[in-house]
This record gives C-alpha cells, sequence and structure tokens, in this order.
C-alpha cells in the first residue's frame, strides 16, 4: 500500500479503504482461483496495482470517460483505475470465466460501483467506448484491430483522441513497426524508480 501512497499522496479516504483492501482480498481469492503468479502475489502492490497505475500518470480522462478493459485478467487493470477514477466507468472483459469471477467478486466487496463485467469474448461486446485499456494481452497489431471496432468515433471527452492505451514489455520495435497509426510509446521508468519497471511502456494508438 505504501508504493500507492508514495505516487498518489491525494487519494480519498474512500480510495485508500478500497487499494488497502485489494492487499486481503486477492491473495484470498488467488489462493483459491490462481489469477496472479502465486510467487509473484507477495508483489501484488508494486508489479500489478502500480502497474496498472501506470496509465493515470499518461493522461487524465474527463468526467464520465467510458471505459473497455479487454482481457482483464483478475482485474487489471480495470479495477485499479476504476479506483482512481470514480467518475469514470469500466466494462471489464475476459474469456475465463473464473477470472472475471475473482475480478466481480473484489469489486462487490470493495463497493466498486463504477464496474460491469462480462464473460466472454471482445466480439461478443457490442457496446462503444472512447478507451480500450489493456495490459500484456496481445500482440500490439492483433490489438488494435480487435479495439478499433469497440471505439465509439462520435465523441471527444478527453484531450485526446480516443483510442488505445495499453501496457507492455518487452522489445516493442517489432511490434510498434507494425502498426501504422498515430502512436505514442513512454517508458514506464520516466514515471517509476523501481527496477521492476525497467523494459516496460504505456502504449497509446490513436483510434
Amino acid at each position: 500500500m505504501d508504493e500507492i501512497l508514495k505516487y498518489f499522496p491525494h487519494l480519498t479516504d474512500r480510495q485508500r479503504e478500497q487499494f488497502a483492501a485489494l492487499g486481503t482480498l486477492y491473495p484470498e481469492w488467488n489462493a483459491r482461483i490462481n489469477v496472479i503468479s502465486r510467487k509473484d502475489i507477495d508483489n501484488l502492490y508494486s508489479h500489478h496495482i502500480l502497474h496498472s497505475l501506470a496509465i493515470a500518470f499518461f493522461f487524465t480522462p474527463a468526467e464520465g470517460t467510458r471505459f473497455i478493459d479487454l482481457g482483464c485478467g483478475g482485474g487489471f487493470p480495470g479495477i485499479p483505475l476504476a479506483i482512481l477514477w470514480p467518475e469514470c466507468r469500466f466494462h471489464l472483459i475476459d474469456r475465463i470465466g473464473k477470472k472475471i469471477k475473482v475480478a466481480q467478486e473484489i469489486a462487490t466487496a470493495i463497493g466498486l460501483e463504477n464496474v460491469t463485467f462480462q464473460h466472454g469474448d471482445s466480439g461478443e461486446c457490442h457496446q462503444k467506448f472512447d478507451f480500450v485499456v489493456s495490459r500484456a494481452v496481445m500482440q500490439l497489431d492483433e490489438l488494435v484491430k480487435i479495439s478499433a471496432r469497440l471505439i465509439d468515433h462520435t465523441t471527444k471527452k478527453s484531450r485526446i483522441p480516443n483510442g488505445l492505451i495499453c501496457l507492455k514489455g518487452g522489445d516493442l520495435r517489432t511490434e510498434l513497426g507494425r502498426v501504422k497509426r498515430p502512436k505514442v510509446d513512454v517508458p514506464l521508468t520516466d514515471y517509476f524508480t523501481d527496477p521492476y519497471f525497467e523494459g516496460k511502456e504505456v502504449i497509446y494508438v490513436e483510434l
């Protein structure tokens, strides 16, 4: 929890309570349904929650912005972002039902009211959103192709055009080169000092 407060010192009491509760809820659920590597659960705050919140350093959405977390797994980055941005709406979708169950149960337990959930493939989602967010889901060009169908092109609420904001790691030169749309990639070491974030980036693609 200290890692979160270091970078987000102005959280409300409600947000502090919700983030603190994740430190108990995720290990409890992970012991039953594996959504985070059991070797990594002790690094929940730095490797998963803070990593998810890196998107908040890239931009601040307008009130009412609609997000879909594509391939949310156990709720990352959607749940941490939904806590941080209670004035926005989040739809979390994943093909694996047990992972959606964990995310939904945790959201209910902390009283998170700005999230909805869907068990299924992105092709089964017929809503439109301002932004797609994701964390280490698939190759960037494939992610862009899937995301483009989910974006609402009739609205613009934030300072950047609607599009995809994703978290990825490793050598991304080839992946970035395959995407011809306008894009921005920022190393997470611009935001965080922890060596864990070396080689990781937030990538925005205008859609």
